[in-house]
Parts: C-alpha cells; sequence; structure tokens
C-alpha cells in the first residue's frame, strides 16, 4: 500500500541522510515530505487520545525502528537561540 511505500522511501532517506528530517519541500521527493510531515500530525492526535487519526501502533513501531524524530523543533534549541538574541541585542541595541 502506499504507506508501506513512503515508508519504504523514507528508509532510503535515513540511509542517505542519517536522519528522518526529510524537509517539507524535498525537491528529490516531494511527496515524501509531505508524508512526513503527516505522519508527525497524526501521531500527535494519537498522543491526544483521536481514534480517528490514521496511524496505528506497528506504523509508529516501524517509525521508531528507524529513528524517526516525532518533533523537529526542540524548546531547547529555541530557548538557547533566544538568548543568543536576547545577548545580542544588549550588547548591539537592535
Amino acid at each position: 500500500d502506499s504507506w508501506n511505500a513512503r515508508y519504504e522511501e523514507l528508509v532510503i532517506y535515513v540511509k542517505e541522510f542519517g536522519n528522518s528530517r526529510v524537509p517539507r519541500k524535498f525537491a528529490k521527493n516531494p511527496a515524501l515530505g509531505h508524508w512526513v510531515d503527516r505522519q508527525r500530525m497524526k501521531y500527535k492526535k494519537w498522543q491526544n487520545d483521536n481514534t480517528s487519526c490514521c496511524i496505528t501502533k506497528e506504523q509508529i513501531q516501524l517509525l521508531e525502528s528507524i529513528g524517526f524524530e516525532w518533533s523537529i523543533y526542540s524548546s531547547d534549541s529555541w530557548n538557547a537561540r533566544y538568548e543568543e538574541l536576547v545577548i545580542y541585542v544588549k550588547e548591539f541595541g537592535n
């Protein structure tokens, strides 16, 4: 099915790039970028007990087995960049 086909494409991407952070507009395979984004949205709904989210435990396990990152935004990273901005503004005033 199409989920398995996209999953296999993701496996190839992970082998090539070493991570599962497929850009949303991945020029080489735009459909894969959109699919990865949808998996993250479905997982978020699944975490909130939304049974209509269309992702199964088996799919979650498959994705996790290849190191899938459910969140590509780290609050630690954001906070670090914010602190750098605060220091910059104090130093340069703009």
